[in-house]
């Protein structure tokens, strides 16, 4: 399970994350981006102490400074449920294409052409060079 899917399916819930320097931050997820910066409302900031506490109705924290996130369990169970379901598009990347330019398709090099002729080298060198 990767976490960026899991803070996805987290949008809207309360969570918790701590950071690095120690203070932590309550409120309800609002989204998330690729570097993991993610943006809160209805928050209660606690400072590293645990002595002083702010609400703050909405914020914004950098990626780099989170250390831990606590997301409800009823998020990881939702995520699991839906990553062990069977995918039902079959339009991923990779497999076969037909139509495209695979391997061995005798086109270049000095193999034998289509036609099934030598084609590229003639002869031994003495007669190449007298054509020269």
């Amino acid at each position: 399970m990767l976490p960026l899917s899991l803070l996805n399916k987290a949008q809207g819930h309360p969570m918790l994350i701590e950071l690095k320097n120690g203070d932590t931050f309550n409120g309800h997820l609002v989204n998330c981006d690729p570097y993991m910066n993610v943006n809160l409302r209805e928050v209660i900031r606690t400072s590293a102490d645990g002595e002083k506490f702010w609400k703050i109705p909405e914020i914004y924290i950098r990626g780099s400074t989170i250390k831990y996130l606590r997301v409800p369990d009823e998020i990881l169970d939702l995520v699991k449920e839906e990553q062990s379901r069977p995918r039902q598009n079959d339009d991923r990347r990779g497999g076969y294409r037909s139509g495209g330019m695979g391997r061995g398709d005798n086109r270049g090099g000095r193999g034998n052409s289509r036609d099934g002729k030598q084609e590229g080298f003639r002869g031994d060198r003495s007669t190449n060079a007298a054509t020269k």
